[in-house]
């Protein structure tokens, strides 16, 4: 089984300085052989193959004028193209097999502008990552990385010290300690490490033989079946109120110095502009951590619960996120977030998850006598049945038919 860990790195400003270097390196590589990758499609109409575009990049780092992309660990690049930028192909097409390429209004669109569409604008194409909006981030390979309780050895970094969770202690490259996917990302103003860490699953929990279901929603979190008392929504609480309403004050403050700045349309970045643009991201950064630690605490309320299977549904978040009036609350709830920690947490104890198809009409659908009601709206917060009729909250009432969905 593997577990994830993610612990907060404490590097030097010399160390910091290489690993801002590696992020960068990881995104050339990326944007690179994905310019290679277009341009020898374009030529030869297929895709050179991973393992050679790997081979092309390593003559190039040995090329005059590209002694700086020597300065990082040698793996960091093969990963962006062997393994990151080969796996947004696949899931490109991937999503090419499921749809029809173009859109009638995408083409229709292109019309009017006069531009010429190429495979580039298809739907799902690998992108090209840019220097301001791109994750800052990159690779280290799982066999090199030397762990010790305070320590994490990185190739080319050297020792940097680590704080939070524990990581499993590995001495040497033999060491049979495994990490999987480690990747080091920079969130704000600090450093994280995550990676996946194999252990042996635990045979001894014994789990009860029941079914529960889990609605997601907007007013509350997470209602579920077998608990009483609904999980609220995090972002009611007063703790990320006032964090959203500083949030919007200095992002305010940050919009009114650029103003002032603006010279003709160029705009100056100041000392004090740069100071606000760190605290922005720091309020950000305390933002997502608080929404991620309170749905790793429900999760880990409902799978301790030891249920023999977990139902979810199936939400159709893009879709969603449509509604311009809901849009915000919804990415707020974090509902992808949610189910990818049910999943793993799930699989760890040997519960069985299963999602319910996206058009089961679990909100409309009495569970008592199974009588569906069309006509119910958004508005209804409490499900009244006109066949046997039965009155509960209506999201209580979707938790109970999740609970027994396709139970024969």
């Amino acid at each position: 089984m593997i577990r994830t860990i993610r612990v907060k790195l404490r590097p030097s400003k010399e160390q910091e300085e290489l690993m801002f270097k590696s992020a960068n390196v990881m995104r050339f590589a990326h944007n690179w052989g994905l310019n290679f990758q277009m341009n020898y499609y374009q030529r030869y109409g297929k895709n050179i193959s991973y393992g050679n575009l790997g081979k092309i990049f390593t003559k190039l780092r040995n090329t005059k004028g590209y002694e700086w992309l020597k300065e990082v660990s040698s793996d960091t690049p093969q990963r962006a193209i062997k393994k990151d930028l080969k796996s947004a192909y696949d899931n490109f097409f991937e999503i090419q097999q499921k749809s029809k390429g173009f859109s009638k209004a995408k083409i229709r669109k292109a019309k009017l502008k006069n531009k010429t569409l190429s495979t580039y604008d298809l739907k799902g194409h690998p992108k090209f990552k840019s220097k301001n909006y791109a994750d800052i981030s990159f690779y280290m390979l799982n066999n090199k990385i030397i762990t010790t309780k305070t320590t994490v050895q990185l190739e080319k970094i050297g020792k940097v010290e680590y704080s939070g969770n524990k990581l499993p202690i590995r001495k040497n490259k033999k060491s049979k300690v495994k990490f999987s996917n480690p990747r080091i990302k920079y969130e704000g103003s600090s450093w994280y490490l995550t990676t996946g860490v194999e252990y042996q699953k635990d045979t001894s929990i014994k789990l009860n033989n029941t079914s529960i279901g889990v609605d997601l929603g907007i007013k509350d979190l997470a209602v579920v079946s077998n608990i009483d008392k609904p999980f609220k929504n995090i972002n009611k609480s007063k703790r990320v109120s006032r964090l959203k309403k500083k949030l919007r004050r200095k992002q305010k403050q940050l919009s009114r110095k650029y103003q002032m700045n603006n010279n003709e349309g160029q705009y100056k970045k100041t000392k004090n502009i740069i100071k606000l643009e760190s605290k922005i991201k720091r309020i950000h950064k305390k933002l997502a951590d608080i929404r991620k630690d309170y749905l790793h605490k429900v999760t880990n309320t409902i799978a301790k619960t030891k249920p023999s299977r977990i139902v979810l549904e199936d939400l159709n978040v893009s879709g969603m996120m449509k509604n311009k009036h809901l849009s915000e609350k919804i990415q707020e709830q974090g509902f992808n977030i949610f189910a990818n920690f049910m999943i793993y947490k799930a699989e760890n104890l040997g519960i069985k998850l299963i999602k319910a198809d996206r058009f089961y009409p679990s909100s409309k659908k009495c569970s008592l006598c199974g009588f569906i009601k069309q006509d119910l709206k958004l508005s209804d917060r409490v499900y009244k049945c006109k066949s046997c009729g039965l009155i509960i909250d209506r999201d209580q009432n979707a938790s109970i038919n999740l609970a027994n969905y396709d139970l024969a």
